[in-house]
């Protein structure tokens, strides 16, 4: 895996649905120029995939572990991918 690009797969858990946690995800990625897609689970859980330099994933996971004002993080179970994905941009996916 090449060292200028880090690709994490994370489930955050808590009051994470209902509270705009997706869109304020996505606005964070962009913020951060982190690629890659954030949804909804039936579990009340949200999943998120994120892909960029390895300074700017960590950056929003920081900001993940707070989230937006009405959210509450319990905590977050973070996988790193193998491979870098190939995503242009940052999605809300169904």
């Amino acid at each position: 895996m090449s060292t200028d690009s880090k690709t994490i797969r994370a489930v955050i858990r808590g009051r994470v649905q209902g509270v705009s946690y997706r869109a304020w995800t996505k606005k964070q990625a962009e913020k951060h120029g982190v690629a890659g897609w954030v949804r909804n689970r039936p579990d009340r859980t949200v999943e998120a995939l994120f892909t960029g330099s390895p300074e700017a994933v960590e950056a929003l996971l920081t900001a993940c572990r707070r989230g937006p004002f009405a959210a509450r993080v319990d905590g977050i179970e973070v996988s790193e991918e193998a491979e870098p994905a190939a995503l242009a941009g940052f999605e809300i996916r169904a």
